[in-house]
């Protein structure tokens, strides 16, 4: 990564990382001497850290490279010091000698924050995270001083984490299960999440807490062979949208997609990334995509997308709503990172048309009252969870009612009985009924259904059969 640019005499490069350490180890190359600087112990050489001179000053060390040619000098933590007028002269003062002499310097630093000054001398470049490979040979180093066996899919799982993370979730892994568990590494992963104060990290529910919606489900199972880490011929979808009236179970569909993936569930809320600031709520959003890239395999949920981007398309909010939305929408389309982004919206006459172009989701789907084999099959859930007792014959009672309100009725059962239970609830598609049907006639062109059907009728009509006369023949004295 930096040999190229050493060969070519760039005297000043930045390398954008939170891992000094590590850093200090991978840019090392044959041709240049390499040394470091820190303020607490000084100069030091690199690969044997022995200790070369005392200067904790970071002009003094910045002046110290001018005497050494094709040497090195990684610094450490030196942009906390960019607000110091010699630092930033002693830089300026630097460059063209340390390009005479075939030296640089390198900053280390975990945010990219580069003075007007100096920020054209500097070449900006990122140091990746571990991937694959690395994170799985980290593993192998643990897994013989642990005496247990090496697992690839807790080490494909720890992508995301740096070095010193995956190993501290490694060996907490061993240590609590005796082998190297998933579970485990994902959830020291949530500890990334936690940290960044932009996301929450969910638990996933059982697809088996999912009644009806039988073809979203097999949706999602059909393409869940995408997403094994040796197919690469399949294309991986990225994105789904739930339309639907409210209590019909899209947020529960988006965490039963991720237990069907096996993924964690990273909950993104859109209006809380919102702040006051000018430009505050952009450089947000931009931060908790870079965090849910870093994260690596997620299903990203984001609830009530209507109400997020709702202001789009006016100047209520000063356009904030607008770069927010402009940010999302360019990271959905050029995302590399294995994630499922779970979208669920109420009013779709709210989003912008530009967000339901064709291709930016796989699908749409819209979510309808249940069925009648819905409502039983909800039923029988609610009935497991609460201990109610409603009888699977009630579902005809039951049209037009949302799985919310079934999971109500459940409740409320148990203190005040079934018929006064049920007496008491008003369903939404009596309330809302004229929304309902308009919600309805949008989807019937332009979306999938996810629920599954009614049962049809034996016979569409009661046709009444008699018994078949036989005509008498013109001979026939009847007739005369």
């Amino acid at each position: 990564m930096i040999l190229d640019y050493l060969k070519a005499g760039y005297p000043a490069l930045c390398v954008v990382t939170s891992e000094p350490h590590r850093a200090e180890n991978i840019i090392r190359c044959p041709g240049w001497k390499f040394f470091t600087w820190d303020c607490l112990t000084g100069i030091r050489e690199t690969s044997t850290l022995k200790a070369i001179e005392e200067i904790r000053d970071p002009v003094e060390a910045i002046r110290w490279l001018e005497r050494l040619p094709d040497s090195v000098l990684v610094t450490l933590n030196l942009h906390l010091f960019m607000e110091i007028p010699e630092v930033i002269q002693g830089i300026q003062n630097g460059v063209p000698k340390w390009k005479s002499i075939g030296s640089s310097l390198i900053m280390l630093t975990p945010v990219l924050n580069l003075r007007p000054e100096i920020e054209k001398l500097f070449t900006v470049m990122d140091l990746p995270l571990p991937n694959d490979g690395e994170l799985y040979d980290l593993q192998c180093d643990i897994a013989k001083h642990c005496h247990i066996k090496p697992n690839r899919k807790a080490a494909r799982a720890a992508k995301g984490l740096t070095e010193l993370e995956a190993e501290a979730a490694y060996a907490l892994s061993a240590v609590q299960k005796g082998f190297f568990s998933t579970k485990v590494v994902s959830h020291a992963k949530a500890q990334i999440l936690r940290k960044s104060g932009l996301l929450e990290f969910w638990e996933p529910t059982s697809i088996k807490e999912l009644g009806g919606l039988d073809e979203l489900k097999m949706f999602i199972k059909n393409r869940t062979k995408a997403f094994t880490p040796d197919n690469d011929s399949l294309p991986k979808p990225k994105a789904i949208l739930l339309v639907g009236v409210p209590g019909t179970g899209k947020s529960l569909s988006s965490k039963a997609t991720a237990s069907l993936l096996g993924w964690p569930l990273i909950r993104l809320d859109i209006s809380a990334l919102k702040n006051s600031l000018v430009g505050e709520s952009e450089r947000r959003m931009r931060e908790a995509l870079k965090v849910i890239d870093a994260f690596g395999q997620s299903v990203v949920w984001v609830d009530e997308v209507d109400k997020a981007f709702a202001g789009v398309g006016s100047n209520t909010d000063s356009g904030t709503s607008a770069g927010m939305f402009g940010t999302f929408l360019t990271w959905m389309q050029e995302t590399e990172s294995p994630v499922l982004v779970m979208a669920t919206a109420n009013n779709i006459s709210q989003l912008p048309p530009e967000f339901l172009r064709a291709g930016r989701f796989d699908a749409t789907f819209f979510v309808d009252m249940p069925s009648k084999p819905e409502r039983q099959e909800i039923i029988r859930i609610m009935n497991k969870r609460y201990g109610s007792e409603i009888p699977l014959e009630f579902a005809d009672n039951l049209s037009g009612w949302t799985g919310a309100e079934i999971e109500q009725l459940a409740k409320d059962s148990l203190f005040d009985g079934l018929d006064k239970a049920y007496a008491a609830i008003v369903p939404l598609s009596r309330t809302m009924r004229e929304e309902i049907n308009a919600l309805r006639e949008w989807a019937r062109t332009r979306a999938r259904f996810a629920n599954t059907p009614d049962g049809e009728p034996e016979e569409s009509r009661k046709v009444r059969t008699a018994k078949r006369i036989k005509l008498p023949s013109p001979s026939n004295p009847i007739l005369n």
